[in-house]
């Protein structure tokens, strides 16, 4: 037993071409530049929008001393092409938009204290940015359109550079409307130089669920199929260019993208249901799910041999579906949440809302297992496989492990490792927002309004914030803030560190956080259908 060396990591199955991409970028730090690339966002002129008068800017010099005080190491440079390309997902050929023609996206890795410096080439018919989902940075490069900068055009290049300064399990993903529904995501792992976990190999699985392409359907088309008056109807409909909020003719959504057709078949979901979500499960029927790209018929294959320790990061890149997730024949011992590590605790399967990961030790027997993730309350699952034979068998696609009825260990009741944990410091400042909203209008929100970019939830630099939300809906929603991580407090949660967690419906989530990342932040439900409907708002530092 060993824990491995970076190369031995590089040389996972997974990450393979994303290895090679960064073998062939990196650099020493001789050529590092003084600061982010301006301008190549609106072809001219700074690349941050301008903010509201009494907040701090995404580029002030609060944003850039906390930058500083991150250090910096040596320089990873890469460069990402976002495209229109055809993906074979299994035996099935879909058009979509990804990144480097591959689903996922190549893998990117850098090990903590370095300075990422990613090139992102849009090749896309519209704008887009990049978002490095739960990563701690500088606010001028969160990759929030209109917020923090501006868009990407067509055609253009943008460099994000910054500074990674803690490990774990996080990954990339547009931020530009229902842009992540297509294939516009790619795992990041961000490596301890000073590991204590041991393990043999490394297993990066990350899920989805797919509708773009498949029978002439887009995600746009999808939403204008979900809200009222926009066609329910399966045929032609046209997304609109962006959300109410903002009063008439103005577009409340940082996010909105130009108006899109779609001619598929109605995606509308009803009466699915969750007993772990105690709600419905949600509002799109997807036709595909996938692990690493595939669908469970042509499942992605890892190797390994029996005794071995393996350590499996968990992702879910889906945009409207919890996965129940479980590897037949074993337990799973969970050792992080959301990139931050948890006292050791072992469950059969796990519950993952969308855009939460976690990382699990699994020791490998003899055989071949699968690794199935259902679409919690809907019907369908991803499925992978692990073997430690050379046989060609694989399990049959409705295949269901006994562990996925099991126990499920919710991420309230993992404990936050010492390193980790906050301490018991009072709240300088405690807020309170009403999740609200219904299915039926689809007309989520906060405090019964959407979004709008100049409403600021304020802070101050060195406050410890408790933040409250009260789930008013009938629906579950998968909460995530940007530039932060909070300890889950409240009373049945134990102070578990993560930047994405569930609430809900009818229920309350109560999370502390430390106010020490200045900027413009948001905040909001990842499910994308929630959030492009206006379930979004801004934390905002005071200067």
């Amino acid at each position: 037993m060993h824990t491995p060396s970076r190369r031995t990591l590089l040389r996972a199955p997974f990450a393979a071409a994303g290895a090679g991409l960064l073998a062939a970028c990196t650099d020493s730090g001789s050529q590092s530049r003084s600061g982010p690339r301006r301008g190549a966002a609106a072809g001219e002129g700074d690349f941050v929008p301008p903010g509201p008068k009494g907040y701090v800017d995404p580029s002030g010099p609060e944003v850039r001393a906390a930058e500083r005080k991150r250090g910096s190491g040596p320089v990873r440079m890469l460069k990402l092409t976002a495209a229109e390309t055809t993906l074979d997902l299994g035996g099935r050929h879909v058009r979509t938009w990804a990144y480097h023609n591959q689903l996922p996206g190549p893998l990117i890795r850098v090990t903590a204290g370095d300075v990422l410096s990613l090139t992102l080439a849009n090749r896309l018919p519209e704008t887009t940015t990049l978002h490095s989902h739960g990563v701690r940075m500088r606010c001028d490069m969160d990759g929030v359109p209109s917020l923090t900068q501006r868009a990407i055009a067509a055609g253009a290049d943008f460099t994000y550079r910054f500074t990674v300064s803690h490990p774990g399990t996080y990954y990339l993903h547009s931020h530009v409307g229902l842009q992540p529904d297509r294939g516009l995501y790619a795992p990041l792992i961000v490596d301890d130089p000073k590991e204590p976990l041991k393990y043999d190999k490394e297993w990066i699985v990350i899920l989805d669920d797919w509708l773009d392409g498949v029978d002439g359907s887009t995600p746009d088309g999808v939403l204008a199929q979900l809200k009222p008056g926009m066609g329910m109807k399966a045929g032609a409909m046209a997304m609109g260019p962006g959300l109410g909020g903002h009063g008439a003719g103005k577009p409340a959504s940082p996010h909105a993208s130009p108006s899109h057709k779609s001619s598929g078949p109605n995606r509308v979901l009803h009466g699915s249901r969750s007993r772990l979500l105690r709600s419905e499960a949600g509002s799109v029927n997807y036709p595909l799910y996938l692990a690493n790209g595939r669908m469970p018929a042509q499942p992605s294959m890892f190797r390994c041999r029996p005794g071995e320790r393996i350590r499996l990061r968990l992702i879910n890149a889906g945009s409207e579906t919890a996965f129940r997730v479980a590897l037949g024949g074993h337990r799973l011992t969970v050792t992080h949440t959301d990139g931050y590590p948890v006292e050791h605790k072992t469950t059969d399967a796990l519950l993952i809302g969308m855009a939460e990961r976690y990382d699990v030790l699994v020791t490998a027997k003899d055989g071949v297992f699968p690794l199935v993730a259902l679409a919690e309350g809907k019907k369908g699952r991803a499925l992978a496989v692990l073997r430690t034979d050379k046989g060609r068998t694989v399990p049959p696609v409705d295949v269901r492990p006994a562990e996925l009825d099991r126990e499920v260990v919710p991420a309230r009741r993992l404990v936050p490792h010492d390193s980790v944990a906050l301490d018991d410091r009072e709240p300088d400042r405690e807020m309170r927002i009403r999740v609200t909203g219904t299915m039926a209008r689809y007309d989520w929100g906060f405090d019964h309004q959407q979004y709008d970019d100049r409403q600021r939830h304020p802070v101050r630099a060195g406050e410890r914030v408790r933040l409250t939300l009260i789930n008013a809906t009938d629906m579950w929603h998968p909460m995530h803030l940007h530039g932060h991580t909070f300890a889950m407090t409240g009373l049945d949660a134990v102070g578990a560190r993560k930047d994405t967690a569930i609430v809900l419906p009818h229920r309350k989530l109560v999370v502390d956080f430390d106010a020490d990342n200045p900027g413009l932040w948001m905040f909001h439900c990842h499910n994308q259908y929630h959030s492009e409907s206006g379930m979004m708002t801004i934390l905002g530092y005071r200067k």
